[in-house]
C-alpha cells in the first residue's frame, strides 16, 4: 500500500498551522483593508481555516480511488497528475461555495464574482499545489526507501548464498582424505581405528557446528586443529609438525571458520610429507593484527596443477564478510599466507 501525505496522523495540526500562518500574513499586509472587505478578524481566520481544511480533506477522500484506478509503478506519474487535477477542481468548487455562503449568510452583502472570490480562489490554487507537491515528495521518498531496503535485502541474500556455496566446497575434500585413512586403519588395528574415529568425529562435529557462522574465535580454531593434527599424523607418521606462536591477546580475535584447517590441508597437498622430509607448519600471531600460517617449501615433483580452491575459498569469505583480502607470499624456502585478525567490540 502506498503511503500518502494526506493520511498523516498530524494532518489537522498542519492545516491549523498553515491557516494561522496565512491569516497572520494577510493581516500584516492589510489585505482586507486594501480590498475594502467588511469582515472581522475571526471571520477571516475561520474562512481561511475552512477553505484549507476542505481542500485537504477533498484530496484525502479521493486519493484511494486513484490508487485503485492507476495501480502499479508504471502509472505513477499519470496517477499523481490526475489526482492533482481532480483535487484542484474540487477544491475550487468548495471554495466558491464557502465564499458565497459567507457573503450571503455571514456578511449579508450581495454575491460578487470579483474580490474576495478571486483572491480566495488564488489562495486555494496555491495551497492545493503545495499539498500535492509535498505529497509527491513524500511518495517518492517512500518509494526510494522501499527500493533501497529491497536492494539491501537482495545483497544480504546473495552474500549468504555465496557463503553457503563456498562452505559446501569444504566437506567433500576433507571427507575423502580421511575416509581413506580410516579404511586402512580398520584393516590393521581396531584400537587405532577407534581413536581415529573419535578424532574424526570431533573434527567433523566442529565443522558442522560452525558451518553457518561467518566468523569464529581464533582460540577455538586453534583448538580444533589438535584432533585434526592427530588425523594427519596417522596419515603421515613423523611427516608433519605444527608449531603455534600466538600471543594471548589474540585468542579472542576472529577468523573465518575452518580457515586454518584448509591452509594446513593445502600445505599437505602441495608438498612432500615424509619422516625423512617432515613438513613444518607454523601458525604465528604476535605482532600486528594478522595471523601468519607458513610452511617450509618442498614441492612435490609430479604434482597436479593447482586450482587454488582452498586459498580462493578463504579469500572470498574474507572479502565478503570483512572487505579485506588475505596475502600469499612464496620464495624458494617458504610458503606463507597472512590472514587478517578481526577484532569485534
Amino acid at each position: 500500500m502506498d503511503y500518502m501525505l494526506f493520511q498523516h496522523k498530524y494532518r489537522y495540526w498542519f492545516i491549523l498551522a498553515l491557516a494561522v500562518y496565512t491569516y497572520v500574513n494577510t493581516a500584516v499586509c492589510r489585505v482586507y483593508d486594501y480590498f475594502q472587505l467588511p469582515i472581522d478578524w475571526y471571520q477571516a481566520f475561520l474562512s481561511i481555516l475552512l477553505i484549507t481544511l476542505l481542500s485537504w480533506e477533498w484530496s484525502r477522500l479521493i486519493q484511494p480511488y486513484f490508487t485503485k484506478w492507476f495501480h502499479g509503478d508504471e502509472h505513477i506519474n499519470k496517477r499523481l497528475l490526475s489526482f492533482f487535477g481532480l483535487g484542484l477542481a474540487g477544491s475550487l468548487i468548495l471554495t466558491v461555495m464557502v465564499v458565497v455562503s459567507f457573503e450571503v449568510f455571514v456578511l449579508h452583502v450581495p454575491m460578487s464574482l470579483d474580490n474576495p472570490l478571486k483572491l480566495t480562489l488564488t489562495y486555494t490554487s496555491l495551497i492545493t499545489l503545495l499539498f500535492h507537491l509535498l505529497n509527491a515528495v513524500v511518495f517518492y521518498m517512500q518509494k526510494y526507501k522501499t527500493k533501497q531496503l529491497e536492494a539491501e535485502e537482495l545483497l544480504r541474500m546473495n552474500t549468504q548464498a555465496q557463503l553457503q556455496g563456498i562452505k559446501s566446497q569444504i566437506n567433500p575434500h576433507f571427507l575423502f582424505n580421511n575416509l581413506n585413512v580410516l579404511s586402512s586403519l580398520v584393516m590393521k588395528n581396531s584400537e587405532e581405528a577407534n581413536d581415529f574415529i573419535e578424532a574424526f568425529s570431533k573434527v567433523y562435529q566442529y565443522i558442522l557446528r560452525n558451518q553457518d557462522k561467518e566468523l569464529i574465535e581464533l582460540q577455538k580454531e586453534v583448538e580444533f586443529l589438535q584432533p585434526y593434527m592427530y588425523l594427519l599424523k596417522k596419515r603421515f607418521p613423523a611427516g608433519v609438525e605444527l608449531k603455534t606462536e600466538i600471543d594471548e591477546r589474540w585468542n579472542h580475535a576472529y577468523v573465518v571458520p575452518v580457515a586454518l584447517q584448509m591452509l594446513v590441508e593445502n600445505a599437505i597437498k602441495h608438498n612432500v610429507v615424509s619422516h625423512t622430509k617432515p613438513l613444518e607448519i607454523t601458525i604465528k600471531a604476535n605482532g600486528t593484527a594478522v595471523l601468519e600460517v607458513s610452511n617450509n617449501l618442498q614441492p612435490k615433483i609430479n604434482r597436479e596443477p593447482s586450482s587454488n580452491i582452498g586459498l580462493n575459498n578463504i579469500n572470498q569469505r574474507y572479502e565478503i564478510i570483512t572487505g579485506r583480502k588475505i596475502e600469499v607470499e612464496k620464495n624458494d624456502h617458504e610458503f606463507k599466507v597472512t590472514l587478517p585478525l578481526i577484532e569485534i567490540g
